[in-house]
């Protein structure tokens, strides 16, 4: 895909900046994904898939209700 203009999302700086915004811990997040998936998420755990990149979209969607937060996809124009 030579000559787009495509930049890679970066989950962790978002997750960072969502976490700080209201003020909020790691362990605090991972507590409560855990809650709300019913799957295991220990803080380490949850920051090494995030700076790996290894984040489901679905995670990512939990994440985000938790903080009440939303993901959009629009289409470019």
């Amino acid at each position: 895909m030579t000559g787009c203009d495509l930049e890679k999302i970066d989950a962790k700086k978002e997750v960072k900046v969502m976490l700080s915004r209201k003020a909020w811990t790691m362990k605090m997040l991972a507590q409560k994904l855990s809650d709300v998936s019913g799957k295991y998420y220990s803080p380490q755990n949850l920051n090494y898939r995030l700076s790996q990149n290894k984040l489901k979209l679905y995670e990512m969607g939990y994440i985000c209700q938790i903080l009440g937060f939303s993901i959009e996809f629009n289409e470019k124009k």
